[in-house]
């Protein structure tokens, strides 16, 4: 059975002066999925979802949320979207039950304030001034926000960063749980783990335009190489070397490693020690992993696209 549609998008254009923010772009996201849209920072990312939202207007083509015109029915769609932005402007000093009262008063359609403090967790926090809050638990706040209404979409712009890693985890958590709910979830991340652990279906967008759509598992298996041989960085490794290896697409380089991009793990790994060898250095912390969303992120947007 088809699956219903929550957005449409078709051939969307935005424009800033000469340089086209969005380019073009057509997509659909289903009911009741986590669509993440990922790509590098001035991708378009931001602009694409605040046109979908009804913040910006689009320039050129039509967009569809919950079967309306967001030109024509902008102010009945926003009752049923919540919104996480990447940075909120809160008064420092307002309490947080203060902020959730004055935020529930703007919509006709409310959720369960009680059940959001429970499902956040933060009953605790209700008499507390917003400025005192961890970023954890300000994005909890956010959060809390884009549910006020019980919104059937929730646009989520970056809502992993600054957080620390356990934040991060609850966070993701958070999401899951809004997805059994049912709701439709869309989320913007240049972290490329998280669409990877997140999301159902990924659009990857580069320079304004769609350049791949499909789920994580399948971005990956098309990438064409699948493993990834990391190791401690040592000031004797001759960088032109390793890119001369047998099968080496692509080299990532850290203060503290080298990760090297292959089709061959074994065959690389074997002339990798023999070029440590014949160069005097120790290779250390060696490690070989499978292809991530990092690697189609990096093919598709440094390397120029996948053959």
């Amino acid at each position: 059975m088809e699956q219903a549609i929550a957005i449409h998008l078709d051939n969307v254009r935005k424009q800033y002066g000469t340089k086209l923010a969005v380019d073009g772009i057509s997509l659909q996201v289903s009911k009741g999925e986590i669509f993440g849209i990922v790509g590098p920072n001035g991708a378009g990312k931001t602009t694409l979802i605040e046109m979908m939202e009804g913040l910006r207007p689009a320039d050129g083509g039509h967009i569809t949320v919950l079967g309306q015109d967001i030109r024509k029915q902008r102010e009945q769609i926003q009752q049923r979207i919540g919104v996480l932005f990447q940075s909120t402007s809160i008064p420092g000093k307002t309490k947080v039950r203060e902020v959730l009262s004055l935020f529930a008063s703007f919509y006709d359609r409310k959720a369960n304030v009680d059940e959001i403090i429970r499902f956040l967790g933060l009953h605790d926090k209700l008499h507390a001034m917003y400025k005192s809050l961890s970023g954890g638990w300000k994005q909890r706040v956010s959060l809390a926000l884009a549910l006020i209404n019980d919104p059937d979409i929730i646009f989520l712009d970056e809502p992993s960063m600054g957080l620390d890693p356990n934040a991060r985890s609850d966070m993701w958590d958070m999401i899951l749980h809004l997805r059994q709910e049912g709701r439709t979830i869309i989320v913007t991340t240049h972290y490329m783990e998280e669409a990877e652990a997140l999301c159902d279906r990924v659009a990857m967008i580069h320079s304004g335009k769609l350049i791949a759509m499909d789920t994580p598992q399948n971005l990956i298996s098309q990438l064409g190489k699948t493993q990834r041989v990391t190791f401690k960085k040592v000031e004797q490794c001759n960088p032109a070397s390793l890119e001369a290896l047998p099968h080496v697409v692509n080299i990532e380089s850290t203060p503290t490693s080298v990760v090297l991009h292959t089709g061959n793990a074994d065959e690389t790994v074997q002339y990798l020690y023999q070029l440590a060898a014949e160069e005097q250095w120790k290779i250390q912390e060696l490690k070989i992993d499978s292809a991530t969303m990092s690697d189609v992120f990096i093919e598709l947007t440094v390397q120029g696209g996948m053959k």
